[in-house]
């Protein structure tokens, strides 16, 4: 039986959404077109970092720095964000990380190295914001398409990547560094205007968020409280230290896969680039890949481990045939962009209450983007005390077989949900009663 208090809730959510039109479409247009600024900022730096340089007399070590400034952001300012989208709702904590976005790519390219590195940080914060709301804000609004919801955040979010990547050094030679790292601003603009119009009826946000969503519960056998089990704590700590190997092995790869395949592959620095490619851009058909699996009946268990032979294909491909790197380098695509929408698509799904959700969230980030932070340091302090590149691709092997490993703990069947993977009436309440979104 659905309450009297979820029915109020239901009719609240239906006045919201109905400006939209049908369905949730206009919040998830408005959810792409911020994720599209998620990297963007971040992925604009590297092709005109030496122009940067040369202008402002950065040493290596600061443009290298300048370069993992976000990502440190990412692991110190993932717990902050949860705690503030717990105090002002995620709708109101997404905004303000927009304006963070756009403030921080104001300043980094008009006032010398200060500016430059101050303006980075605002971004990186602003980011963390929207890389911790954004999960939330799916699990509360497209709990029933999770997977493919995340699969659409993830893939807007590599194509704002490439299209930065792309485009930022040829508009660097048409207007100069710092007009082509401005000019990624209009995008911010736009998704902080269009969101906050999508989102602008405070009164009717703070009482959607507050009703209970009716989703049949699941019975189960009375516990006591200290022998009563913590579902999500385990699978917290266990997409922790798989989104560890995640992140680990992709910053790693990220910072030296062209450089990898000069040394050890004998290309040609264009030629390395061009085969290095899709390490970045079939990530968003592995993302895709995803939901299309678990629609045809794969299982989660399946999905994970299928990623992670993809991904071991390329420390292990370039150990032993590097010459055959192509190949390595597009399974490892897909598999790295796969397997970041696993891993948000398990706690979109199996977290009890938004509340969770927002902190296994936090959670996971802030491990994972500690270990992402400093993998690439790693990898090249150990490149250079042993004077190859098979130390190295060890490390990044041993990373992706620790992520595969927790991730295949992770998706273990649960057993209470022998269902199709992504079945919201398999999957718990969203919200339990008495445990609203704005919780802390």
């Amino acid at each position: 039986m659905i309450s009297e208090q979820a029915r109020k809730g239901q009719g609240v959510w239906a006045a919201r959404t109905a400006w939209l039109g049908p369905g949730t479409g206009g919040l998830l247009a408005a959810l792409l077109l911020v994720s599209l600024n998620l990297r963007l900022p971040i992925t604009a730096l590297p092709p005109v970092i030496s122009t940067i340089s040369e202008a402002l007399g950065l040493t290596t070590a600061q443009a290298g720095l300048l370069t993992s400034i976000p990502v440190l952001c990412f692991a110190l300012f993932a717990p902050p964000a949860s705690w503030l989208i717990g105090r002002i709702g995620p709708e109101r904590a997404l905004l303000i990380g927009l304006g963070a976005i756009v403030a921080g790519q104001l300043l980094r390219p008009l006032g010398g190295a200060p500016a430059l590195f101050l303006g980075t940080a605002a971004f990186g914060a602003g980011i963390t914001v929207g890389n911790v709301a954004v999960p939330v804000l799916i699990t509360r609004d497209f709990r029933s398409r999770a997977a493919s919801v995340t699969a659409l955040y993830s893939s807007v979010m590599n194509v704002g990547s490439s299209l930065s990547t792309m485009a930022t050094a040829p508009l660097a030679v048409l207007w100069g560094w710092q007009w082509a790292l401005l000019s990624w601003t209009a995008l911010a603009v736009l998704a902080a205007g269009f969101w906050h119009f999508t989102t602008r009826r405070p009164s009717l946000l703070l009482a959607a968020d507050a009703a209970p969503v009716a989703t049949p519960a699941i019975p189960s056998p009375p516990t006591t409280a200290s022998t009563a089990p913590n579902p999500i704590r385990r699978l917290t700590v266990l997409l922790c230290l798989g989104f560890v190997g995640q992140a680990g092995s992709f910053f790693a790869m990220t910072a030296w896969l062209p450089r990898m395949l000069v040394e050890r592959g004998g290309f040609t620095e264009t030629a390395a680039g061009a085969i290095a490619s899709p390490f970045q851009l079939l990530a968003v058909a592995g993302a895709l890949g995803v939901p299309l699996a678990f629609r045809a009946g794969a299982s989660h268990r399946t999905v994970s481990l299928t990623l992670t032979a993809l991904w071991l294909t390329l420390p292990l491909g370039l150990l032993l045939a590097p010459t055959a790197a192509a190949v390595w380098t597009s399974a490892a695509g897909l598999a790295q962009g796969g397997n970041f929408v696993l891993t948000f698509t398990l706690i979109a799904q199996r977290a009890p209450s938004l509340v969770a959700a927002r902190r296994a969230s936090a959670v996971v980030q802030t491990v994972a983007y500690v270990f992402a932070a400093i993998s690439p340091l790693v990898v090249g302090a150990l490149h250079t005390a042993t004077a190859s590149w098979t130390a190295p691709l060890l490390v990044v092997l041993g990373l992706v077989t620790t992520m595969g490993a927790f991730m295949a703990v992770a998706t273990a069947p649960q057993p209470d949900s022998p269902a199709r993977p992504g079945d919201p009436a398999q999957l718990g309440n969203p919200t339990q009663a008495g445990d609203p979104v704005q919780a802390t």
